[in-house]
Parts: structure tokens; sequence; C-alpha cells
């Protein structure tokens, strides 16, 4: 049996039609350009302009056509062994074949540091260094600062002494043999740090999930952004990464699209850390081990929309920390294992207000605290919109028994022209 409910609250929406309009302005959604021609270098394994076997003749590539000024980098069909990331430059476009191009993740080599990695040193001393080599893309932690962003990401840049690498990048903190300082050979498959107006289309990373160790998506994912600007994620799949499947962090205008992420022992998509007006559409979230979708702290103005997130063993979509300001439509967020949507817990500054959620389907996803509830809104959010959502189980007996559950803290909830599919209660109030 359907059933519908209404409760008002007092917010305006004016700021919904302005984030489309501008969503619309967007260069990758008019196809304007700046025009002019550019460079086109053609990669393969065993013919193009540059012959690749491994992530050094990819990276090449990358580089040579940046310094051009830009283009385009076309790789072709085959699977190239990665033991490092493949680094984005600005205005470069690097473009697989389909389901056809595949960097592969290597397996992890792991030693413990033989002295302390001071904050802001540029070399580490492995105890065992035997499966590392100059060029590898490293990890550093210990089990103080073990996640997050605490862990040092970088490349071995140079050999200095039989067990002593210098790294790219300074380590950011303090790992002390005392504390099991250790470094991983541990890396993205692609990543973009600092870049601006470059795209990502047609490659497909396998990530070696059980032989490759975990990095986070504060650090890493199967494809990786941190602190970029324009970038465009499309028609990708990342496969049994350890860790998240797409992530990207203190981005803004990211693009992700037509992507399919699928059994990464993470989250499958990580928009976080401040990330402005990201727009997420189209693609697959399935069977990964975290959230379908976690949108991390202040996420703002963003679209996520038409995306399929099912069967993760965590919710389908987690939201909490000042996530402001964003919609969410047309999305089906089905057979996760955990509630369809949680809001997390927060206090009112920084709470996740004013975002729209329409057209979705949210069916026979577990359900989450002691109601069962397919939306859980916890923590002091305001200004919420559902508006014309299926929400429910699609057959009698299902797991999911509330449809929304607002806590106490939560306040001005607009739920208009939902459907509220077998379940034992529409909206549940502890106000």
């Amino acid at each position: 049996m359907l059933h519908q409910i209404t409760i008002s609250g007092s917010q305006s929406l004016a700021f919904w039609p302005i984030l489309i309009a501008m969503i619309n302005a967007h260069p990758e959604v008019t196809g304007r350009s700046e025009g002019g021609e550019k460079a086109v270098i053609r990669v393969g394994i065993t013919e193009g302009d540059i012959c690749a076997t491994d992530n050094r003749a990819l990276q090449a590539a990358m580089d040579y056509v940046a310094g051009l000024g830009g283009g385009t980098v076309q790789i072709a069909p085959g699977t190239y062994p990665m033991r490092n990331a493949l680094t984005l430059r600005d205005h470069v476009r690097v473009v697989g074949v389909p389901g056809e191009t595949v960097l592969a993740i290597c397996d992890t080599a792991q030693s413990p540091l033989a002295k302390d990695g001071d904050c802001n040193q540029r070399e580490i001393s492995l105890a065992d260094p035997a499966g590392f080599r100059v060029g590898d893309g490293v990890a550093v932690s210990d089990t103080r600062y073990g996640g997050g962003f605490c862990v040092t990401t970088a490349t071995l840049t140079g050999l200095r002494d039989a067990n002593v690498f210098a790294i790219s990048r300074p380590l950011y903190l303090d790992y002390c043999v005392s504390k099991c300082a250790t470094a991983r050979l541990v890396f993205p498959g692609v990543r973009g740090d600092q870049i601006t107006h470059a795209a990502i289309e047609g490659l497909t990373i396998e990530g070696n999930r059980e032989n490759s160790s975990w990095l986070d998506g504060c650090r890493g994912g199967g494809i990786y952004l941190f602190e970029c600007n324009d970038v465009v994620i499309r028609n990708c799949v990342v496969r049994g990464y350890n860790g998240d499947g797409v992530s990207f962090q203190v981005s803004s205008d990211v693009i992700v699209e037509d992507c399919r992420v699928e059994g990464n022992a993470g989250c499958g998509l990580h928009p976080g850390s401040g990330s402005q007006r990201p727009i997420v559409r189209h693609n697959h979230s399935v069977g990964n081990d975290g959230e379908g979708m976690f949108v991390c702290w202040r996420v703002q103005h963003g679209l996520f929309e038409a995306n399929e997130l099912r069967a993760n063993e965590r919710d389908g979509i987690s939201i909490g920390h000042k996530d402001s300001d964003n919609v969410f439509r047309n999305n089906a967020i089905l057979e996760n294992k955990g509630a369809g949507i949680t809001f997390r817990q927060e206090d009112e500054p920084m709470g996740a207000h004013r975002n729209l959620f329409e057209d979705n389907r949210i069916l026979d996803n577990a359900g989450a605290g002691p109601h069962k509830a397919v939306v859980l809104i916890t923590g002091n959010h305001k200004d919420l919109v559902f508006r014309n959502n299926a929400i429910g189980n699609t057959k009698p007996g299902g797991p999911a028994q509330t449809g929304i559950f607002l806590g106490k803290d939560a306040a001005g909830l607009q739920s208009d022209g939902n459907q509220f599919m077998h379940i034992q209660k529409q909206v549940k109030s502890e106000r």
C-alpha cells in the first residue's frame, strides 16, 4: 500500500534554482571551450607515439603533453602494471578505451622505518628496502598517525644509501619507530594534486585489494583528487581497490559521471573536505564495504543525480558536517545494509542544512537505528526537503520499519508527495 504525508517547514528554496543555473552554465555541460589545437599523444603496449609497459611510460606521456601546454593522452587497450599513481597535469585529458584500458595496482610491499621520520624531513630510512624502488608511490604512518590527513603520501625520488630513499614531499608529521612507523607501497590508481582543467575518461582501475594495503579516502582512492579545480572523471571503473572507489577532497567544480565503482574496501564515492559545487551523476556504486556515497565535511552546492547506490555494506548515502545546500534527485538508493540515507550526529553550527531530496527511490534498505529507519536524521539539521520520493520496501515484510526518523534536534523538515511503501510508520519524531 502507498502512503503520502506532508510535514511543512519554513525556509526559502531560492538557492536551488540558482544552483541549477550554475550547473547548466558549466563548460562541461554546455560544451564550451577555449578552442585551439592541442597535442594528442597515443600510448600503447606495442604501438603508439610512446610504447608503455607500466606507469612510468604513461606518466612520461602525461608530462610531455603538459609541457606542450596541454592536450590529450590516449591510452590503448591493455593492462598496465602500476607501482605509482598516474598523476594528472594541468590542461591534460587522459582517455582510455572503456573496459579495455586497465591500470592494475601492484602488490603491496611494507617495511618498518629504521629511523624516526621527522616532520618536514625529505627522506625515509627503511629496515627492509627490498620491495621498494625509485619511482614507487608510498604511504608513511605510525600507530599515532595512522589515518586521515595524518598519513604522508609521496614518491620515492632517489636512493641516498642502501636503505635511505629521498621522497617527493616533506613528511607531514613525526613518525616514530617507537610507534611502529611504517612505509608501504600503496597509492591511488590515478591522482591529482592541485590540478586544474583536467579530465580522466574510459579507464579501469583494478585495485588488487586482496594483495594491497589499505589507504583511506583522505589520502587515496582508486581515483583521487586533492585541492583540484575543474576536473572531470567520466566513464571510468574502479574495482576492488583497498580503500574508496573515487575520492575528491578540498576540490571545486569536480564532475564525476557515468562511472562504476564496485567491490571496493571503503566507500564507493567520497566527495569531501570542503569540496564545492560537485556534480555527481549517472554513476553506479555497488557492493562496496562502506557507504555507497559518503558526503564528508563541508560539501556544499552540489548536484547528485541519477546515481545507483546499491547493496553496499553500510548506508546508501551518509551526510553530515556542514554539508549544506545540495540537491539529490532521481537516485536509486537500494538494498543497502544500513539506512538508505543517514544524517550524521552534528550540533547546529555544523549541521547539514537546506538539502533537497527529490524523486529518489529509497527502497529495500535494511534501515538504521532502533526504529529501522530508511531515512535517519540524527543531530541538528535544519530545513531539509524530501519531495516525491519512494521510501520503504517493495514488498510487505521488508527490513525497514520507519520511513523517516527525526531526532529531537532536527527541525523544519518539509515532506511533500512522498510514497511510503510497506512500512509500519511513515514519519517518527523524537520532538
